[in-house]
C-alpha cells in the first residue's frame, strides 16, 4: 500500500493514505454547455500548456475527449483559456 507524509498544524509529519485524500473540482456549467454544442466539431483548445486541435467526441463536466487524427486526448477543462470552432 502507499504511505506518503504530509505536514500537520504543528509542521510535524504523519502518515496518511489515498483514501485520505479529498479531490476538489469546479464545474463550469457554461464552458461545459458550450463545448456541448461543439460536439462533432473540429475546434482549437487554447490551455494553459498551449494550443490542441481536433474534433469534439464527448464533454463531460471535468473534461473534453478530442479525435487528435489517429489518437484521443482528453483534456481537463480547468485548464482551458478559449476555444475557437474551426
Amino acid at each position: 500500500m502507499y504511505h506518503a507524509n504530509y505536514y500537520n498544524q504543528y509542521g510535524k509529519t504523519e502518515p496518511f493514505s489515498p483514501s485520505q485524500v479529498q479531490t476538489i473540482s469546479s464545474i463550469d456549467p457554461y464552458v461545459v454547455e458550450a463545448l456541448c454544442r461543439l460536439i462533432g466539431r473540429c475546434v482549437l483548445l487554447e490551455t494553459t500548456r498551449g494550443g490542441i486541435e481536433g474534433s469534439i467526441i464527448d464533454v463531460k463536466p471535468d473534461h473534453v475527449l478530442l479525435q487528435l487524427h489517429s489518437r484521443q486526448a482528453c483534456v481537463r477543462i480547468a485548464e482551458i483559456v478559449w476555444t475557437m470552432p474551426l
